[in-house]
């Protein structure tokens, strides 16, 4: 184990994978799985559409001056890019757009790899999560809940069969 490796915060975003893949099995699988595929995909990809707020660290005072400029601005624009293709899922979804789930495949590709990316970065290139300032609550709380959405979202688009969308 790192000497800097930080045992409450690991075990804060622990708790929150756990706690949301609990809410997730209990109440939001059996939802999503009673609704057509198209509306269950796009229940998913509004969660999403807030990863606009990764751009913050990107902004002065919102995370320490020590945070490095190239994590903030890699975890910002992975964010912004995210977010761009979540709003573009809706809209093909909503519109039953005949590409639209390539386009959801491609934005459930991008948005998780890029949250596993930061991860991995912040895990080990920045040890210090103080670092993270105002935004700690991403990583710590936000960050499962979209890995988890991004689960959900990945075995509705690897089945044939939901409950089918009306055309």
């Amino acid at each position: 184990m790192p000497p800097d490796f930080n045992v409450p915060f690991v075990l804060s975003v622990f708790g929150a994978f756990v706690t949301s893949t609990v809410v997730a099995r209990l109440y939001v699988w059996p939802m999503l799985r009673s609704m057509p595929r198209y509306d269950a995909l796009r229940v998913l990809a509004s969660l999403n559409a807030f990863r606009f707020l990764g751009m913050n660290f990107m902004v002065a005072g919102f995370v320490s001056p020590q945070l490095t400029s190239w994590f903030g601005s890699q975890v910002g624009w992975g964010d912004f890019t995210a977010a761009v293709l979540a709003l573009l899922s809706i809209a093909a979804l909503t519109w039953r757009w005949t590409f639209a789930l390539p386009i959801v495949w491609i934005f459930n590709l991008v948005g998780a790899a890029d949250l596993l990316n930061a991860y991995f970065k912040g895990v080990t290139q920045i040890a210090d999560p103080g670092l993270f300032g105002a935004g700690i609550y991403i990583p710590a709380l936000y960050v499962p809940i979209l890995l988890i959405s991004h689960t959900l979202a990945f075995i509705i688009l690897s089945r044939t069969q939901l409950a089918q969308s009306p055309a």
